[in-house]
């Protein structure tokens, strides 16, 4: 017991020295645990466990599901057709992109290059949500364009793993017959819970939306399928629900952001090995290269094709060139089942981590949107930061 509280103190102080470098440097706090994780995983020797695992696993769950409530119905609605032609175009170049290239440049197999060119192809809804939530976006005109297209890319990536490698079974039906359900009765039986016993000290309605996050969660994982995955869903068919309870999803954010994301973020830093990245700099490099090129040449058109402008759609662009949790778990699926080995593991890990890492860096620094829109969208404290990005 006094290894798990020293453990937990570890993993504390990481997560408080990131807050406080996010805020002095003016990055991205998700960026800033991720930096952090990498320097515990290695000159630390930060400790993974199973309670970190849960932690970090639920985290992500519940940032997903959030980034799927703030997406306003009627703005979806308006946002549609980018937001799909964006996000497939955001999964379909890298994901053909990457598979080639491990192929045909690096001699991998067909069942390796097929893992590398998913892993690849992924966006990361939970490092955007956080960009977009610390930046003053996430309510925004764009903001929710941006977060709809990165579900479309990571259903994408889903699909093209269940499809070329999970394929069929009774379980994934039942998975989508429980899914279909909890999507039909979960907003119902909200509206009566908190009509009931709303505004209570004991928080019942963040027990009940963790609840049906945690059921949903379970039957995802024993199908085969990602946790993460009803978790955006669910959120989006209770945003309309939630734009009347904004205070609950407040609290929500802020109990994740304190006790889970920490946890999710430094985790995926401290997964990197610094001697994979020195010897393998080389083909981590070439990778990150191929997965923003590829990117670029799919998403950037689309932006100007819908009147982005410039810099908004190099910023769309970039956050679109992310990746986390699910090159993450395509990757460590290909270990798993021997499809690709440790060190093309190691590679592909890497590559996503960073991901997260240098396009937002870039985004946030050089290419931060500021519209008139957004400004008008924003509250006085977002418009503020806005400003402030701007000038700086």
């Amino acid at each position: 017991m006094d290894q798990t509280y020293f453990a937990l103190a570890e993993w504390l102080l990481l997560a408080l020295a990131a807050s406080l470098l996010s805020i002095r440097l003016g990055i991205s706090v998700a960026l800033m645990e991720i930096a952090v994780g990498i320097i515990g995983g290695n000159a630390l020797r930060l400790e993974i466990t199973p309670w970190v695992n849960f932690l970090a696993s639920f985290g992500a769950v519940i940032l997903t599901f959030l980034a799927g409530a703030e997406i306003d119905p009627a703005s979806l609605k308006e946002n549609l057709k980018e937001s799909l032609v964006i996000g497939f175009l955001s999964f379909l170049l890298p994901f053909f992109g990457g598979m080639a290239f491990a192929h045909y440049y690096f001699g991998w197999d067909v069942n390796a290059s097929k893992i590398a060119g998913i892993a690849l192809s992924t966006t990361s809804v939970a490092v955007v949500y956080a960009v977009m939530v610390e930046s003053g976006l996430s309510s925004s005109r764009l903001g929710q364009a941006i977060l709809a297209a990165c579900f479309v890319t990571d259903l994408g990536t889903v699909v093209a793993l269940g499809v070329m490698f999970s394929g069929f079974s009774i379980k994934l039906v039942e998975f989508a017959v429980v899914l279909v359900i909890a999507l039909l009765l979960a907003t119902p039986a909200a509206k009566k819970l908190f009509a009931a016993y709303g505004g209570r000290v004991s928080e019942p309605e963040i027990k009940f939306v963790f609840l049906i996050l945690a059921v949903l969660a379970y039957f995802a994982v024993i199908s085969g399928s990602e946790a993460v995955l009803p978790a955006y869903l669910i959120g989006m068919a209770m945003a309309g629900f939630f734009n009347k309870f904004k205070e609950t999803l407040h609290k929500i954010r802020a109990v994740i952001f304190v006790a889970f994301t920490p946890f999710y973020f430094i985790k995926a830093g401290a997964l990197v090995s610094a001697s994979a990245l020195y010897t393998m700099a080389g083909a981590i490099g070439i990778f990150l290269l191929v997965k923003m090129a590829t990117k670029f040449i799919g998403v950037l058109p689309a932006t100007y094709y819908f009147k982005y402008g410039t810099r908004t759609g190099m910023y769309t662009t970039l956050l679109m060139s992310t990746g986390l949790t699910f090159g993450t778990i395509s990757s460590l699926y290909g270990l798993t089942n021997n499809y690709i080995n440790s060190s093309q593991y190691s590679v592909l890990v890497a590559t996503v981590i960073l991901s997260a890492i240098v396009p937002t860096v870039i985004a946030q620094k050089y290419f931060f949107p500021i519209p008139a829109e957004e400004r008008e969208d924003a509250n006085d404290t977002q418009t503020t930061m806005v400003e402030r990005r701007s000038e700086s």
